[in-house]
């Protein structure tokens, strides 16, 4: 029995739309009491644990993986979950999920534009228009005016951040679409690849880090800035903790498997388009919450839909 792999490539990118919207607003209030860094390992760890369950229930025997495919996912997984997550937690840090997610929405077209150039993936003029509609009636509803203002060098680091999480969103993408389609190894495995590359990568680089500061601490002899120490002494330890291994479960562990098989069935422009609907789950939540939706908005949504619609029947 394989879970999900009956999924539809395209009912795949809009589950996972779905759970990484949820996640985006647990990941918006988490991120400002972990670091980037430290909260791309956390999560990476327990969606590990939570696949290696999965892997043990389903009794799947370890596959033969070939060299060049099993590189590709590897890489993929380092550039596009260890440094493109942790630039995307970075950017959310400095301009608040609804811009972070105005950038993201430059990955789709970005990926599609790679998969042509490099594996020769072509789509037809229905697909691109879907492709511009959906991303059109996202960045409509992610543009509007945030009263949330960021002061400027917020809001450059912030863009920097941004743009380099969608270009190691849509490289990512694009290679593991490559390897999907040349070899027999599933989205369940390639998810597994990926996110230990990612980790790997991600506590190396934290381990750098601490390294660096423990050195600052003994030439400026101040024990107070020792790295992520007020994170481990809080009270709220426990609470973040259980708060993250939900989020890690929904967004990581599900979303980058129901990423996968996306990947896997569908072609890389319409899955990365699909990928980038979670502003609009994210009304919804907002809805629940007693915020107020504007028409545009709705509107928004509308056109998105539709540009949805014509990926469907494409």
């Amino acid at each position: 029995m394989n879970l999900l792999t009956d999924f539809p490539g395209e009912i795949a990118a809009l589950t996972a739309a779905c759970l990484w919207a949820v996640a985006s607003v647990v990941y918006g209030l988490v991120g400002q009491k972990i670091p980037p860094l430290l909260l791309n390992f956390i999560k990476g760890i327990i969606a590990i644990a939570f696949i290696l369950i999965t892997l043990v229930w389903q009794t799947e025997a370890i596959p033969n993986f070939p060299v060049f495919p099993t590189t590709l996912l590897l890489v993929s997984g380092l550039i596009g979950i260890g440094l493109g997550d942790t630039a995307y937690f970075a950017a959310i840090n400095h301009l608040g999920a609804r811009r972070t997610l105005l950038l993201e929405t430059l990955a789709p077209p970005m990926s599609a534009g790679f998969a042509l150039i490099f594996i020769g993936e072509q789509l037809n003029t229905i697909a691109w228009c879907g492709i511009f509609l959906t991303l059109l009636g996202v960045a409509w509803v992610i543009s509007e005016r945030n009263p949330v203002a960021n002061n400027s060098h917020n809001l450059k680091i912030g863009i920097i951040w941004g743009l380099l999480a969608a270009l190691a969103q849509a490289i990512g993408a694009v290679l593991s679409r490559f390897a999907l389609i040349d070899s027999n190894i599933s989205p369940l495995w390639s998810t597994l690849l990926r996110l230990v590359a990612g980790t790997v990568i991600v506590s190396l680089l934290l381990l750098f880090t601490a390294v660096n500061q423990i050195k600052s601490v003994i030439k400026q002899r101040v024990s107070a800035a020792m790295p992520f120490r007020s994170f481990f002494s809080t009270k709220t330890f426990a609470s973040l903790v259980g708060t993250i291994i939900l989020a890690s479960f929904a967004s990581t562990y599900l979303g980058i498997w129901l990423q996968q098989i996306s990947l896997k069935f569908t072609s890389t422009g319409i899955a990365q388009t699909l990928l980038s609907t979670s502003p609009l789950f994210i009304l919804p939540i907002a809805l629940a919450l007693g915020e107020k939706v504007s028409l545009r908005a709705i509107l928004g949504v509308l056109v998105a839909v539709a540009g949805i619609g014509l990926l469907f029947i494409n």
